[in-house]
């Protein structure tokens, strides 16, 4: 279980799980850079930019990333790994969202949303409506960052600014939400910052709003061996040491909780038809798997999409 996280804490864009958000977006920067992309996300290094200093600077650095390898080879590995799973998870949910237009699905639903520059970065259908769900300064952070810029989002783009833990069906409604229209909902980078009991709310919810034929994609993160969360911990820690990079253990902000439901199983039971890739998987797909010392495959994470019968 976390030790940082409260029932009722917030964040900005530079704390917390906020400053998660940077960190992903500096991934989806780094890997719309390479040549051999499998993205494209020409808004992510603009919304790191401004996000000020952080260890999100150092992901784009060949330099950094030479010295990470000089100073301890796995890690540099591990770094690769995880940039590569950023890219691959990223790919995945973009193809679920496709395919879920060329259903005809036109409403949109992204939990959580932090930096994900979808609404504006995606080719969407005429007609089409996303709603992005997040903490108010967080989403104030993103729409200031990109009208600095003259983006312009490819579809009807509405924000919700409310916290999950709040009343957030009700604030989306609101905002001009029709649960009688078929949705596609999107949690990524979002459940493992849940309670177990939480994470079961929050589907509850998302089907009670879903009208036959929504959607739905989550990405879930399997449970860590107590033993090899502390070893990479410590792994981290020495790196940013010997960096002089401000040290962020996410694990702080997480759930690792042994009850938590298996997402399509919850689904089955709920009314939805549901299918689970492992990520590992789907890296080795589009080539992107990096073998890692101290791996722990079965703790990874996993993508699941679903259809409301």
């Amino acid at each position: 279980m976390s030790s940082l996280r409260t029932d009722n804490d917030t964040w900005d864009i530079a704390s917390s799980v906020g400053a998660t958000a940077v960190m992903v977006a500096a991934a989806r920067a780094a890997e719309t850079e390479r040549t051999d992309r499998i993205i494209d996300d020409p808004y992510a290094k603009v919304l790191v930019a401004g996000a000020g200093a952080g260890a999100w600077q150092f992901m784009a650095d060949d330099a950094f990333v030479e010295r990470v390898v000089e100073n301890d080879p796995e890690m540099g590995a591990l770094f690769e790994h995880m940039g590569n799973y950023q890219a691959v998870r990223t790919h995945f949910f973009d193809a679920y969202f496709a395919a879920a237009a060329d259903a005809g699905v036109r409403q949109v639903v992204i939990l959580a949303s932090g930096l994900d520059s979808r609404a504006f970065r995606l080719p969407w259908p005429a007609g089409t409506t996303v709603f992005e769900i997040d903490q108010p300064l967080v989403l104030e952070y993103k729409a200031a960052a990109l009208a600095e810029h003259g983006a312009t989002p490819s579809a009807d783009r509405r924000e919700v600014p409310i916290d999950l833990r709040q009343d957030w069906p009700a604030a989306l409604r609101a905002a001009g939400f029709d649960p009688g229209r078929p949705t596609a909902w999107l949690a990524e980078g979002l459940l493992m910052y849940l309670p177990a009991d939480a994470q079961d709310r929050l589907f509850a919810q998302v089907t009670e709003l879903s009208a036959p034929g929504s959607r739905l994609a989550a990405e879930s993160m399997g449970i860590h061996a107590p033993d090899r969360r502390e070893r990479m911990r410590e792994r981290f820690a020495s790196i940013t040491a010997q960096m002089d990079i401000e040290p962020m253990d996410i694990t702080e902000l997480t759930y690792d909780d042994p009850e938590r439901a298996e997402v399509a199983d919850w689904l089955d039971a709920h009314g939805w038809r549901a299918e689970a890739v492992e990520s590992q998987d789907e890296m080795r797909r589009l080539g992107r798997y990096v073998e890692v010392v101290d791996s722990d495959d079965e703790s990874f994470s996993t993508f699941t999409t679903g259809v409301k019968l």
